[in-house]
This record gives C-alpha cells, structure tokens and sequence, in this order.
C-alpha cells in the first residue's frame, strides 16, 4: 500500500519527495509509522526488485486496508515540515516534471542475450590427474619459442602455468633450476608451488630448485647475490623515510606539508621509475609536475647520498646491472631456459625490458594475461606490451583461452559486449560453460544511501534462504564509494569484511574540516576542532597555542577567543569577525543546512579550492564534502552527525588494528582489490557517468586520449566478471547530490 500515518500527518508515496524516502525507512524502522485505517504499525519495504510500498509489521495482509483507504488531504492541512521525535519531515508535494528522472526507476537488464549453446570441448589428460581443454592443452604443449597464452577471466590460467611447468620437467626433462616462474603476489607463488607439489607428481626438491617469486622478490635476490653489502635489506627505505625525503625536498619549494598531496608524488614518482624516466627525462605538462620532478630529483639525490634504495629500485638497479655487465648477464641467459609469467597484462617498462634481456639468446617466454584487464596504468602497467608481444618475440604463438568455468553464460554475455568497444585490445570473446537463466540485474536507486540500503535489505532476503554472507561481494571504484555501504552494513546483524587500506571516511582532511565547524558551534572549547579550523583559516599552527593563552587571559572560549588575535593580517581579521557570528546560528540547524552555510558563507569553498587537493585526479577534497553532504542528510541535528562520525572512525580505527575475520563476512573492496578473486554473488555500486567511468577519464578523453576512459571500461569488466552466478549493477539517480547518469559503458550491453 502507498499510504501510512505519521504523528498527525499522512503521508502518500505518489506525492512524497523522492530524495526523503530514506527518512520514511528510517522513521518505519524506529516504529513510527502506523496504518490511517487500521491503526497498526507499518514498514517501508525497500526491496531491489520492486517499488517501494508500506506493509504491516506484523505481515499480515493489507487488502482490506487498502479497499477501504480512501486518498484525503493530508491531516495538517498547512504542508509544513514538522518534527516529532527528533525527526523533520518534509512537506508533501506532487512529483513535478523535474523530479521525473528520480521517480522509482524498476530494475532491468537493458539488452539482449543470445541463447546459450554447450560447446564441445573435450578434455584431454596430461598427467595422471590433471585434465585441459583443447585450447589449455596447446598452451601447455606448446613447442614455440615463446608463447602468448590470452588468459580471459575464469579461463584457467593459473592451471596453464603450473602444467607448463610441470610439463617442461616431467616431460622435456628440463632442469627445475632452469625455469623462472613470475608471479604479482607472493601469495600467488606459494598456492603454484603447492599446486605442483600436490598435484603433478613433482617433488618438493624439485619444486623448490625452480626460480619462484614475485618481479621483485626474484631480482631482488640477483642484486644482493652480486653485492650483498650495497643491497642490504637495513638500507631499504621505509615509507616514513620516503615521505621525509620529499617533504624535505618540498621545503625547498616552500610547499605547506598541509596542502602539497606529497603522497601523490611519491606515486608518480613510483611510476616515472617504473616508465624508466630519470628526472631529466621527464617533460612536465603542468605545474604540478614541475613541482614533483624536482621532489623527484631531491629525492633520488638524498637516497645516494645516504646509501639507501627504494622498492622500485630492486626492478631498475637489477636491469641497470644486467645491461652494463656483460658476464652476469651471459650467466643468467644462459641459465634460464624458460621463463614463465603470470598476469602479463600488469608488466610495466622496467620488468619487460628485464625479461627481453634475458630471454635474449632463446626467446623463450611462456607469458598468460588478459589485456582487458590491465587495470594498473597508475603503476606504470601498460597492455601496449601485450599487444606487441609478437612483434618483439618474433615467431612467438598466440593461443586464446576461451572458456570461461567463473561465470554463467548470462554474466559472461553481459561482459563480452561491453568489452568488445575497447579499441586498443587483441579482439577475442569469451564463452561460458554453463547458464543459469538469470541475467545481470542493473538497478536505480535514488543516491548512495538508498543504494546501500537496498543492498543490505537484499543481502538479508538471500540469507533467509539459505545463503551464507561470504558468498557476496560489493565493489565500488574508490575507497570513499564504499562509504555508505560499510555504515549500513555497520548497523546490521550481517558480518562483513572490508579491505581496511584507508581510515574512516570522516578521517579525510576535507571531511575532518567542516566537522570541526560544526563541533565548535556544538562545543566551542573542542581543541582538535579548533585546530582544525585554524587549518581551514590559513593561520599558521603556532596561532593554535595563542588562542588558548587568550582563552584563559580573556576568560571565553576557544572560538571567541580567536576575535582577540593580533598578530595576524588585517583580512584575516575581518575574516573571523565575519564568520563568528554564524557558529551561534548554525548550531540548531539541520547538518545538511549547517554545512551549505559553511561552505557558502564561513569560508570553506576557499579552503577547499587553495586546500583541498584539488589536483589529484582520483579524490578531490570537493568531492569529499560533496560526500559528506549526502551522509548528512539523513540525520536532523548536527549533535547526532557528529556521534555517528565519532563512532564510525572508532570502528574504522577498531578494524585496521584488529583486523577482520575476512573468511566469514560480506567482502567490501574496491575493483582493483578485487582482481583475481570470484564470488558467487557480486554487487558493483556506483555505475554512473564520473564514477564508472571516473571524471578524469572523461576529462581526458573529451582532450582526444582515450587510453584512460578504455582502462575504466576495463576495470568494469573486471568487477562483472568477478560474479559467478548473479551479477548486480547500481546506477544511482543522484551522486554527490546531484543527478547523474547510468554509465555510458551500459550503451554497449542495449544493442
């Protein structure tokens, strides 16, 4: 039924704001809403499947109550928003033709499948217990030089390298210690050799004499064979070092530690390295990177000169040491006669230059990886490598690997033709190797919040029948897009288990700030507030100490104590003077309302815009406040923002200490945390334009690069093909408060 009773007033769903549906959940769940004819309590039922109705709580039916309902104006005859246990509710209102596109959007699957047909795909036996397909069987076989093996998701891939393996010894007679396996992961080399060990008669002697490891564990060992004092483990830089390094660089500049995104120019110092580009090499294209090649520089120089070396110089030292000494080069050709390497697609310019070099003599590489999934560009990864793999290894064999045994064939369909619009890609398709009739389901929530409550709602439906939590997994594109989820799922009885690469959300500098606003008007003697708005004021820290000597001298608060400040400019005078008069007036505002008033008028947009990082191309400190004011939404008074912001940074806090029983939970990742892993039921937030794809892949490809805007297609791809049997794409109607649009890469699945 669409009509219930709150306090004194009626509420119709046809006729109520679209954006407070999250409110009326809220104010069901809290056992506020009742029936208008039969009196008794009722729930919004928020369900992915269907439309938004109130049922009874009890579940019993509610045809009579609606046979007899007849619809009546509401009874406070004024509309006007009202407030009744700690909650404002709006004023009803007909849905305009401006709301049209936020109305209750049904879930869908925008395209068209192909009918599933079995293909015959004998198996064939290579060892006593080990079976392949055609395809696999070839690859393994292979009797080329070199080999590319394309490796689609859920092809078999990690079956492929360790046969080879297992092939070369057993059946070529090739000497364990002649073979190189490169793995990404430790963990991905140690489940290879154990699969070895257990499964294709190898012995652990033998297992243990072939070369096994990850780019840098494996040539890490080359360099401190050759020089074990110069590459010592003691002279390795440990991040805080490295971040000392280009803070003090930064000095130089005369960079605010506050403002400059050093982090950020670590990493694109960490991919300058792996692009093999000294500092002179590089050719800047904006100011921004003038600013990190010379940290760059200073860098580089503070590390000589103090005999220490980074993780990316294990890669670059070690192909420098190979390419200037001739016998330690010959040495190593010559000893390794097959090198095999996983995930290929993910190889930057200093580990494929290090592999041309020793596969020099004999050609002999055996690489398995997928070009659409490179998803690592920010790593200096490129798939161009993969795409000239024939060219550089003359008469190298291409084979494709194209069953997929992840995922069904509706799941696998899905992804093919969303894919297939890739420009840059060796043209392939994969083919499923069972159906289960159910097609990928995309559906419209109103924001974030109702997204996530959707979800939460869903994943208790399956559960009551019968499936376990650690069968799903939610992903989202960056760490701040998995905010809401982790909230809700917080509040539930559901067990969970989150990736923790980050802190809390309301950790985040241009999160942190206008919090501090809002805890000054609720308490203006909160210290950590205080100086988070001495930050946000452009006043330099020392200011912080002088405002709690005049605290005490002038017998006030902190925030009344800033009004006495002498030793700063005149502006900035004027500055307080103007804004302290709003911390009174914010203080009994809703958060929405408080925070548009500070970003408005107490200054925070220039904070932002001077402070907030506004150069990075992933999070931006806008977009954080935009967030911010989608989580405030749902809370009436700024003292109950503030406690759930407290709490959710205890439990953020409380996780990454302690960590998660990940084996038992909902699994909360991005996409990229997310490669190499399948789970039976996958749900991918945020699938609209400026999310999926990102922003600045659209900045970019609106300037004619396109390399960018085809990796977000690519990591789409590796989110779907992540699901085994059902497959869930949200596309919000809004995002950061404003309206948005389905991901553009759905284009392709509607034709």
């Amino acid at each position: 039924m669409f009509f219930a009773k709150f306090s004194d007033r009626l509420i119709e769903l046809p006729s109520y704001p679209r954006g407070d549906f999250q409110k009326l959940y809220n104010l069901s769940k809290a056992g506020l809403l009742t029936c208008p004819v039969c009196g008794r309590p009722v729930i919004l039922q928020f369900r992915i499947s269907s439309p938004p109705e109130f049922i009874h709580t009890d579940q019993s039916g509610s045809e009579a109550c609606v046979n007899a309902y007849i619809p009546s104006k509401p009874l406070k005859p004024d509309h006007q928003e009202t407030s009744s246990g700690g909650f404002r509710m709006p004023k009803n209102k007909p849905v305009s033709d401006s709301d049209a596109s936020t109305v209750w959007r049904n879930p869908d699957f925008p395209g068209l499948i192909a009918p599933f047909t079995q293909k015959e795909d004998p198996l064939i036996t290579l060892f006593d217990d080990v079976t392949l397909n055609q395809a696999q069987h070839a690859a393994v076989t292979s009797e080329a030089a070199s080999t590319l093996v394309l490796a689609g998701a859920g092809s078999g891939k990690t079956r492929v390298l360790t046969s080879r393996a297992a092939y070369l010894i057993q059946e070529k007679g090739a000497d364990p210690a002649s073979i190189m396996l490169i793995t990404f992961t430790v963990k991905a080399a140690k489940e290879m050799k154990e699969r070895m060990s257990s499964l294709y008669g190898l012995s652990p002697q033998q297992v243990n004499r072939m070369v096994t490891g990850t780019f840098h564990g494996i040539f890490y060992r080359i360099l401190t064979h050759h020089d074990r004092s110069r590459w010592d483990s003691k002279h390795l830089l440990k991040e805080w070092q490295r971040e000392q390094y280009v803070k003090q660089a930064g000095r130089e500049l005369k960079l605010d530690e506050t403002e400059f995104p050093f982090d950020q120019a670590l990493q694109q110092i960490g991919l300058w390295k792996n692009s093999r580009l000294s500092p002179a090499d590089i050719k800047c294209a904006d100011k921004w990177e003038e600013k990190a090649s010379f940290l760059y520089k200073r860098y580089e120089e503070f590390k000589e000169a103090n005999g220490q070396f980074d993780f990316d110089d294990m890669l670059l030292q070690c192909l420098l040491l190979l390419e200037h000494n001739d016998e330690i080069r010959e040495m190593y050709q010559k000893r390794f006669a097959s090198i095999l390497i996983d995930e290929f697609q993910d190889i930057n310019q200093v580990q494929y230059e290090m592999i041309q070099l020793l596969s020099e003599r004999r050609q002999s590489v055996f690489a398995v990886g997928d070009d659409d999934q490179s998803i690592y560009a920010f790593r200096g990864s490129n798939p161009a490598f993969l795409l000239q793999f024939t060219k550089d290894f003359p008469g190298a064999k291409v084979i494709h690997l194209a069953s997929n045994y992840r995922s069904s064939h509706e799941i696998v369909a899905t992804a093919n033709k969303m894919i297939a619009k890739n420009r840059e890609r060796h043209k392939k398709r994969m083919d499923a190797t069972f159906t289960n009739g159910v097609k990928p389901l995309f559906f419209y929530p109103y924001d974030e919040e109702e997204e996530a409550t959707l979800i939460v709602n869903d994943l208790k439906e399956k559960m009551l029948n019968g499936r376990r939590p650690e069968d799903f997994a939610i992903l989202y594109r960056t760490h701040t897009g998995g905010r809401a989820i982790f909230e809700r799922l917080s509040e539930s009885s559901i067990p969970y288990a989150i990736d923790q690469e980050t802190g809390s959300f309301y950790e985040r500098k241009m999160v942190r700030t206008p919090l501090a606003y809002l805890r000054l008007a609720v308490n203006p003697d909160d210290g950590q507030a205080m100086k988070d708005l001495v930050f946000a004021l452009f006043l330099k820290s020392q200011v912080l100490q002088d405002v709690k000597a005049l605290s005490i001298m002038n017998d006030c608060t902190l925030l009344e104590a800033l009004i006495h400040i002498k030793d700063i400019k005149p502006f900035q005078q004027k500055k307080i003077k103007d804004i302290l008069p709003y911390f009174q007036r914010i203080r009994t505002m809703a958060p929405l309302d408080a925070l548009l008033v500070i970003e408005k008028k107490m200054g925070l947009a220039d904070t932002i815009k001077k402070r907030g990082n506004e150069g990075n191309k992933i999070e931006k400190g806008s977009d954080d406040l935009q967030d911010l004011k989608v989580a405030a939404k749902k809370f009436s008074t700024i003292k109950e923002l503030l406690e759930h912001a407290d709490h959710m940074t205890a439990l953020s806090a409380d996780l990454k200490r302690n960590g998660r029983n990940q084996a038992n939970g909902v699994r909360l990742m991005t996409i990229h945390r997310s490669k190499g892993l399948e789970f039976p039921y996958v749900y991918v937030l945020g699938a609209v334009d400026g999310s999926i794809p990102h922003d600045f892949s659209l900045e970019s490809a609106r300037n004619g690069e396109f390399a960018a805007f085809e990796e977000e297609r690519r990591l789409l791809y590796v989110a779907m093909t992540r699901a085994q049997y059902e497959l869930y794409l949200s596309a919000p109607q809004t995002r950061r408060g404003k309206k948005s649009a389905p991901s553009r890469f759905f284009q392709a699945i509607e034709q």
